[in-house]
């Protein structure tokens, strides 16, 4: 098992494919003279699987392919299939915006993907212009519903909860996935913005979302048994209409129960979000090193694992790269 210093197992990678992405969310990365990666730099689908392979000897059950936007890489399902075969990996997921997906959603259901989360922040066009600098939310909607066609199950939104803009969306999108079959994930906006925007002033704390949902949608209750390591805080209707997921990375951390690493598009492993440091895979891989030199890097990197991100204290630093580049 992958155990960090303060007992923590890992058994979660997250694996970016790609820092390009076809919208611009201002949370996220700026609108014009972004700097992506060269082509040559982005690990190639080889080298993915036999990273995916030796983390799954160590530990890793659970892989969750993101970007970027994921759906930009060429051939994607050819990777999702060789992941899905990767011996002891149980739990295989895609987080996506949805511009693509109405094409790519049957491809990935048959290469043996189970599991989506879908970036949707409003469902009111010119508020999701205002967001992505993109007129896309017809293309969204038209994904979300290609892929209940193609046979996706359990797809969740995510909703990114920034104060004195989204509010007025908290309560459609609920409704939205109830109606849907859906669950609305509403996640605090975070520092990891391309153009240092965030201040705490504009984060929508979890609690007034939760008030607002409990007032205007319908009672909420805890989930029963919840995964103690899950980044969200689930909550249920209490009329049985469907679930909602609070990811309150700032009002309430849950850095004590991580389970997850991260690998960025250019090779690089993070134990953490919001890491200064990294440790070099691609590097590694490229010189020629064994399967066991890259577990003991995981490990290594793994053993400097600090407590938390200290997001809430004058200690907290905000990475060097925008989300685009980490991989969310």
């Amino acid at each position: 098992m992958l155990v960090d210093r303060f007992g923590r197992v890992h058994d979660n990678l997250r694996i970016s494919v790609t820092d390009r992405c076809n919208i611009r969310c201002f949370y996220c990365m700026p609108e014009t003279e972004v700097r992506f990666v060269e082509r040559r730099e982005i690990l190639d689908f080889e080298e993915i699987e036999r990273f995916a392979r030796v983390t799954a000897e160590l530990g890793i059950r659970k892989l969750r392919v993101t970007g970027g936007e994921p759906l930009l890489r060429r051939d994607l399902p050819v990777l999702i299939a060789r992941l899905a075969k990767i011996p002891g990996i149980d739990d295989l997921a895609l987080t996506t915006n949805g511009v693509l997906l109405e094409e790519l959603a049957g491809p990935l259901y048959a290469a043996g993907l189970r599991r989506l989360n879908v970036h949707l922040d409003t469902l009111d066009r010119e508020r999701f212009c205002r967001i992505t600098r993109r007129d896309d939310l017809a293309r969204v909607l038209a994904g979300l519903d290609a892929a209940r066609r193609a046979g996706f199950a359990k797809i969740k939104l995510n909703a990114v909860a920034v104060k004195n803009l989204v509010e007025p969306d908290i309560v459609p999108l609920a409704r939205f996935a109830r109606e849907n079959g859906f669950e609305v994930r509403y996640i605090e906006f975070m520092p990891l913005d391309a153009q240092n925007l965030w201040d705490r002033s504009k984060v929508l704390l979890a609690d007034e979302i939760l008030a607002t949902l409990a007032r205007e949608v319908g009672p909420l209750v805890p989930v029963a048994d919840p995964d103690p390591r899950a980044p969200a805080s689930e909550y249920a209707y209490a009329d049985g209409g469907g679930t909602v997921g609070i990811i309150a990375s700032v009002s309430k951390p849950f850095c004590l129960n991580c389970n997850r690493i991260r690998l960025t598009a250019d090779g690089k492993l993070r134990y953490c979000l919001f890491a200064i440091e990294e440790d070099d895979v691609k590097g590694l891989m490229r010189s020629g090193a064994s399967d066991a030199e890259l577990a003991e890097l995981v490990q290594r990197n793994l053993a400097g694992k600090w407590e938390g991100h200290e997001i809430n204290s004058s200690k907290f630093v905000a990475p060097p790269r925008p989300m685009y580049s980490i991989g969310g």
